[in-house]
């Protein structure tokens, strides 16, 4: 969703700082348009980030009755995927 985001608002910057040929007195809609395009591609890249990030680890959790005391017994892994698995 925030990849989606960022593009949006580099698009809208884009009709902003290029597109239009509007004066408005008390906003300069060229400047607004180079900052929504700056904001876009900082939304963009760190959405990037965020999704390289996410793919390097697997979280597996198993809870377990153990036998002897009753007693729930819950494991956490974590590991890196296997780089030969697309």
């Amino acid at each position: 969703m925030s990849l989606g985001l960022g593009i949006v608002l580099f698009v809208i910057g884009a009709i902003l700082a290029f597109a239009l040929n509007l004066s408005v007195d008390w906003i300069d809609l060229q400047l607004v348009g180079w900052i929504l395009m700056g904001a876009g591609l900082v939304v963009v890249i760190f959405s990037l980030v965020l999704m390289a990030r996410r793919r390097r680890t697997i979280s597996t959790s198993r809870t377990a009755v153990d036998p002897a005391t009753g007693e729930a017994v819950r494991r956490d892994e974590t590991s890196a995927p296997d780089p030969t698995i697309p």
